[in-house]
């Protein structure tokens, strides 16, 4: 029986996984093919399509499973989550135990794609007395993205306590 949570489809689609984050460590994403993926995990093509409809479909499944864990961890926090000091420390640890999906999430341009869903808007009133709102958001994402794309490229090297700390001190005047 092949069911979603059968244990044999959850190693394949493990195996999938890594695999193409393995290959786009390496290639670009036009260049990852479904034969590159079985080649590397030694799975049937069959297993591949039993489980996605294309090489685009992998790449949005992956997605979806990061952004979902990466929500989990402030699922508990409400509203404004990020900004907060622990919140900062969280997400820094996420990424430094994530840190190949991380690197394919921007890789994959996703980071493009989405905008920052929480914000502190309270403290938007505060600072910028909710002018220009949408501007701020985007610069705030920006910057953010700009951050953990650098952390990455050098490898994780600082601590994720020093990384919340240079995040807190960017903002600490307001």
């Amino acid at each position: 029986m092949n069911t979603a949570n059968n244990k044999r489809r959850r190693e394949s689609v493990a195996a999938i996984e890594k695999a193409f984050i393995t290959l786009l460590q390496t290639r670009d994403f036009k260049d990852v093919t479904v034969s590159n993926i079985c080649k590397l995990t030694g799975l049937n093509r069959s297993t591949f399509y039993a489980n996605y409809v294309d090489i685009f479909d992998l790449a949005d499944k992956l997605r979806k499973k990061l952004e979902t864990d990466f929500a989990q961890q402030f699922a508990h926090d409400g509203h404004n989550a990020y900004l907060g000091n622990d919140g900062a420390l969280r997400m820094f640890r996420h990424i430094r135990d994530n840190q190949l999906f991380y690197k394919t999430y921007f890789k994959l341009g996703y980071d493009k794609a989405h905008t920052v869903l929480i914000y502190d808007t309270a403290r938007a009133e505060q600072d910028f007395h909710n002018e220009h709102i949408d501007y701020h958001i985007e610069f705030f994402r920006a910057g953010l993205n700009a951050i953990i794309k650098r952390w990455l490229e050098n490898g994780c090297q600082e601590s994720p306590e020093v990384m919340a700390a240079i995040l807190q001190a960017e903002y600490r005047n307001r």
